[in-house]
C-alpha cells in the first residue's frame, strides 16, 4: 500500500486550510489527553458501541463502574476524535493533511467542516448497522478521512501525488491510481471474513458519504473529475 507524501495541487479559493489544520490539531490534542488521563474503560465512554447505540432498553450501569459517559447519539461525533495508538492517529492525520486542504478549498471552510463531520457520522452509523449487536467500541477518524479521500478522488483524479511505496520507494502517480487502489482494498476487505480491529465498514460508509456530499457541497463552478484540466495537471 502507498503512503501519501504530497500532492501537486495548489489552493485556488482559500488562502489557508484552517479547518484541516484545526481538525488535525484537535485529534492530536485529544490523543495526548486520552493517553495521559484515560484508560480503556473511560475511552469507551466516547466510542460508538453499536448495541448501546441502538438498544435503548439497556439497564443503566452504575456510575462508579464506568468512566466518563456521553449520550449514545453524541458518540457519533466524539468517537472520531479518539485513536487506539499513535500509528492509528498518524495514518489518519497524514491522509487528512495531504488531501484535506483541496477538499476544503473546493467547499469553503464551514461546509468542509460540516462535510467532515457528516462523513464521520455516516461511517459510524454504517459500522453499527452492519453489526448492531456488537459491544466492541469503535474509535478513530478513519471514516471521516475516507470521506475526504472519496471527495478528493471525485474532484481531482488526474492530479499527481507523491507516495512512498513499500515504505521506501518514492513514486509520482495519479490520485486516481493511488486512491483508487486504497478504495479497492477497503472493498476487498469487507468481502473477506472480518478479522482484526479495523472497522472496514466504517471506511465504506465514509467513502459513500464523501462521494455523494462533495457533489452538493462544492462551490458553484468547481468541476468534478478535473473536467477541463489536462492529464498532466
Amino acid at each position: 500500500m502507498f503512503v501519501p507524501l504530497h500532492d501537486e495541487n495548489t489552493l485556488k479559493s482559500i488562502r489557508f486550510q484552517w479547518v484541516t489544520i484545526l481538525l488535525i490539531a484537535l485529534n492530536v490534542i485529544v490523543y495526548f489527553l486520552e493517553t495521559a488521563r484515560l484508560d480503556e474503560v473511560a475511552i469507551a465512554g466516547f466510542a460508538i458501541i453499536p448495541r448501546e447505540l441502538f438498544d435503548t432498553s439497556l439497564l443503566p450501569i452504575p456510575v462508579e463502574t464506568v468512566g466518563p459517559q456521553v449520550p449514545e447519539r453524541l458518540t457519533l461525533l466524539t468517537y472520531m476524535f479518539f485513536h487506539g495508538d499513535i500509528l492509528h492517529l498518524a495514518g489518519n492525520m497524514l491522509f487528512l493533511w495531504v488531501f484535506g486542504d483541496n477538499v476544503e478549498d473546493a467547499m469553503g471552510h464551514i461546509k468542509f467542516l460540516v462535510f467532515y463531520l457528516a462523513c464521520g457520522v455516516f461511517a459510524g452509523l454504517v459500522h453499527a448497522w452492519i453489526d448492531p449487536t456488537s459491544e466492541i467500541p469503535l474509535i478513530g477518524a478513519s471514516g471521516a478521512v475516507a470521506g475526504v479521500i472519496a471527495a478528493y478522488l471525485v474532484l481531482h483524479p488526474r492530479v499527481r501525488v507523491w507516495v512512498l511505496a513499500l515504505k521506501a520507494i518514492p513514486l509520482r502517480i495519479s490520485a486516481a491510481f493511488a486512491l483508487g487502489l486504497w478504495i479497492l482494498m477497503q472493498v476487498v476487505m469487507v468481502l473477506l471474513p472480518q478479522v482484526g480491529p479495523v472497522a472496514w465498514w466504517a471506511h465504506i460508509g465514509g467513502l459513500i458519504a464523501g462521494a455523494v456530499l462533495v457533489v452538493f457541497l462544492r462551490r458553484p463552478g468547481v468541476p468534478l473529475f478535473d473536467k477541463g484540466i489536462g492529464a498532466g495537471a
